[in-house]
């Protein structure tokens, strides 16, 4: 490696350290904002709409914002979306010294900085692309996954920790201070190389923001990823992924102990898996990797479905959650790869965007299944109910995990069927897909 590479690497890894420990403040007042909310509302529906408010605005945006990240200076963009992050934390904590503070604050604030987030996160991916040389493209998303499980498992400790020390304006003090630090080295000590993308004539913002679809429609393979994505994202949120509160509080009788295990094996699948995938050697064939690690995921359904053992389920959780920590990796590292620089920002918006944008109607749809549909019938006295209980149970939970069972074998059977199919088998073949007329994809006359 030349004397460059190494000065970007430790670039990227100083941004890393300094991102995280963000990252952390952040996590840490979230945690502590719900715990604020819940306490004044008393309801479920208060947090899951605070999570609504925070989750929506960046998915829909996200696809706007491809275009002004490709458009614009990465480092600016971060520093800006950064800084007005910081604002809506500074705006809580006046609003909470003065005793003024109301939930539907935090549900404009949160909406509001969703849409900094939706800048933010392209941004860095595209940043990362050009610090990370790239064969260290999947050790920098085995980093970035490990950090994110690291945060996962500190924020509700340490976060729970400064709220009994000191309330919510302490968290938000704390939150406040590891912004400035991070934003302070990014300003001064950490140089962002420019894409060609930025150095030529800008195009018509209303052409350039449809950019990454007509990329994503060139590109067979890419599109074709893109929405299985979205159907595993669908069909996780049915499962385990969204419904396993409820199926583990059912099971036991509402044992917040055992719920707080499981998630705990989760949180730490994830920190294994990412540590995994960076240090091991980056894999020549990532397509089948990717389709038998989500195949894989969802075998963890099976087996929760299938037992009352909380040890059963921590273990089919740690290793779900650690496969699907590779395949995230091993599938950053393929659009690291496969996207010219000049598109990445466009090109993850829109895929962001389309593989996402299932997410929301899967949590609501899997909340009414469970209680209108499966919940009830495993409650019936029927030959068939009789039946399913000799695998799933009876009482309270047993419906939820008649959906993970079939969720399971339906996403295990869509992914491993994947692997039959010729159109992936490109995206193995080639080291980046080029743009030779880039005027289709940006629109020009």
């Amino acid at each position: 490696m030349n004397k460059l590479s190494n000065k970007q690497l430790y670039s990227f890894l100083l941004l890393w350290g300094l991102q995280t420990v963000s990252q952390l403040g952040t996590a840490m007042t979230d945690y502590a904002i719900i715990i604020w909310v819940y306490s004044r509302k008393g309801t479920a529906s208060g947090v899951t709409l605070l999570t609504v408010c925070t989750f929506l605005p960046t998915i829909f945006f996200r696809f706007l914002a491809g275009s002004v990240v490709d458009r614009l200076n990465k480092k600016r963009i971060m520093l800006i979306a950064d800084l007005l992050a910081a604002c809506g934390t500074l705006v809580v904590f006046v609003l909470h010294s003065a005793d003024v503070l109301q939930i539907w604050h935090l549900y404009v604030i949160n909406f509001l900085l969703s849409l900094m987030n939706a800048l933010q996160e392209p941004a860095s991916f595209v940043a990362v692309s050009l610090l990370v040389p790239k064969e260290h493209y999947s050790r920098a998303g085995g980093l970035q996954g490990f950090s994110g499980a690291a945060v996962s498992i500190l924020a509700p400790a340490l976060g729970a920790l400064l709220l009994a020390s000191g309330g919510l304006n302490l968290v938000l003090l704390v939150d406040l201070s590891t912004f400035a630090v991070a934003f302070l080295v990014l300003l001064f000590l950490i140089r962002i190389p420019e894409t060609e993308r930025q150095k030529t004539e800008k195009e018509p913002f209303s052409e350039t923001c449809l950019a990454g679809i007509r990329y994503l429609k060139e590109h067979t393979a890419i599109l074709r990823i893109t929405l299985f994505l979205a159907v595993i994202n669908f069909m996780a949120k049915l499962g385990n992924d969204g419904m396993l509160s409820p199926f583990i509080l059912g099971r036991t009788g509402n044992n917040q102990s055992v719920l707080g295990m499981v998630e705990s094996f989760t949180a730490l699948g994830v920190l294994s898996g990412s540590l995994l995938a960076t240090l091991m050697k980056p894999v020549k064939k990532r397509v089948p990797l990717i389709f038998i690690t989500t195949g894989l995921v969802f075998s963890g359904n099976f087996i929760q479905s299938l037992t009352r053992q909380p040890w059963l389920w921590c273990a089919a959780a740690f290793g779900s959650y650690l496969l699907a920590a590779i395949m995230n990796v091993n599938l950053d590292t393929l659009m690291r790869e496969k996207v010219p620089m000049e598109m990445q920002g466009r090109v993850f918006s829109a895929k962001s965007t389309l593989q996402n944008f299932t997410i929301p109607p899967a949590l609501l749809l899997g909340g009414l299944l469970a209680d209108t549909v499966f919940e009830p019938f495993m409650m019936t006295d029927s030959p068939a109910q009789q039946a399913l209980s000799r695998l799933f149970g009876a009482g309270k939970g047993a419906g939820i995990g008649l959906m993970f069972f079939i969720i399971g074998v339906a996403g295990m059977l869509i992914s491993f069927t994947r692997l039959r199919k010729p159109v992936y088998r490109e995206l193995d073949q080639a080291e980046t897909i080029q743009t030779t007329d880039e005027d289709k994809y940006e629109g020009n006359d």
